[in-house]
């Protein structure tokens, strides 16, 4: 029976990409609190920055602090500090509580994101390794798009969407007990790790850098599309914001789709080719976003951009890694503080729409991104070329 047990130990690591996913809620919330307390367009859009920000500044701090408690230590302790957050709303809801819920989820979502994908390599390796870290993302998106659903059964049941939190806390705390509860072998300590100083040298390399500032506008279009699907709902159908928050729900099926479709697509096609053709395809479901006035060409944008925008991070990702192999550690820590797009894109949407009067002032933004985000697999592409030929 122990045996049995040993054997399964990596499911309740793949339970906790669950957890990981309850950071895409910020999109929706923000539509609820920008209602529940009428906040302007441009004090809503900082409301995604609190949790996002401290990818950041905490990243590579919490690689350092990982290679001296561990692995399951540190997935521990991101269960602990978003607990504690999903709390607070429950016993005080209000604006400023709120904020500190979301900035102890990013903590904690930072610290998550760090850890987990690592501590998977201590239950699982060869080929079973790529199957159950795409098993993980899967799980991460199926939490990503229940959170609408979740908080129209909070607001049904309970009488209010903030019960949401506590539904959070609850699977956290299971999370967390599973975790605890399973025996998970303990990885060496690396004697050379990630420095601060390491990671962000890597700015002086032009192709690291660009792929990084890839990231950087990949998440901020991902964070900002999530957000301003029930926005635009709401502008121009005048859907009450319950019915409207559907939008991140086909968000994010779509998204889901289009990485299990990538995943066996890269396997096949070329990453560079593929980036550029699903980077194009998103660019005009963007543009088509300016001039769509029913709730179903809306959805199809939202979604289609969510589709074609699936496997953008992980192809940057694997660039990044393969344009210096020999920094694979300093990389991979440089590259997730890249996540703090997020935190900055939404804002920039909010003023932008404050400014207009309309959301074609967040997908103005939101194109600028994805401008960039062509510009850089063209250069990728320039890039493979060149290296080619030497």
């Amino acid at each position: 029976m122990k045996k049995l047990i040993h054997r399964f130990n990596y499911v309740p690591v793949l339970a906790t990409f669950f957890v990981m996913g309850f950071c895409d809620v910020v999109g929706i919330a923000t539509s609820y609190l920008k209602q529940d307390f009428g906040l302007s367009e441009s004090l809503s859009g900082f409301i995604p920055s609190m949790v996002f920000i401290w990818f950041l500044f905490l990243s590579v701090p919490a690689a350092l602090l990982m290679n001296r408690l561990g692995r399951k230590t540190m997935v521990q302790l991101s269960n602990v500090v978003t607990f504690v957050g999903m709390l607070i709303p429950f016993f005080w809801y209000s604006f400023p509580s709120c904020m500190l819920a979301f900035v102890l989820l990013g903590i904690g979502n930072t610290i998550l994101q760090v850890s987990l994908n690592p501590l998977l390599t201590n239950v699982v390796s060869g080929e079973r390794l790529s199957s159950c870290l795409t098993g993980g993302q899967v799980v991460k998106a199926v939490s990503s798009f229940c959170a609408p659903f979740l908080a129209l059964f909070a607001a049904g049941t309970f009488g209010n969407w903030k019960y949401l939190f506590t539904i959070y806390a609850v699977v956290t705390l299971l999370s967390w007990l599973l975790l605890e509860s399973t025996e998970i072998p303990r990885e060496k300590p690396e004697r050379e790790g990630v420095t601060v100083r390491s990671a962000f040298s890597l700015l002086k390399d032009r192709t690291v850098l660009l792929f990084f500032l890839g990231i950087f506008f990949i998440v901020g279009v991902d964070v900002g599309t999530n957000t301003v699907s029930a926005k635009l709902l709401i502008e121009r159908c005048s859907l009450p914001v319950e019915k409207a928050s559907l939008g991140a729900s086909v968000y994010f099926i779509c998204r889901t789709a289009g990485a299990f479709l990538g995943t066996f697509l890269l396997a096949r096609a070329d990453d560079i080719k593929y980036l550029k053709l699903n980077l194009f395809l998103a660019a005009i479901a963007m543009a088509s976003l300016f001039f769509l006035p029913s709730a179903a060409g809306i959805l199809c944008g939202i979604g289609a951009i969510g589709f074609f925008c699936s496997s953008v991070f992980s192809v940057l990702f694997s660039q990044a890694l393969k344009a210096r192999p020999e920094k694979a550690n300093e990389i991979s820590g440089f590259m997730i503080t890249g996540v703090c797009g997020g935190a900055v894109i939404p804002p920039l949407m909010g003023v932008a729409a404050q400014w207009t009067g309309s959301q074609n002032g967040s997908l103005a933004i939101i194109s600028l991104c994805l401008i960039y985000l062509i510009y850089c697999a063209f250069a990728a592409s320039r890039r493979q070329r060149l290296a080619s030929r030497v």
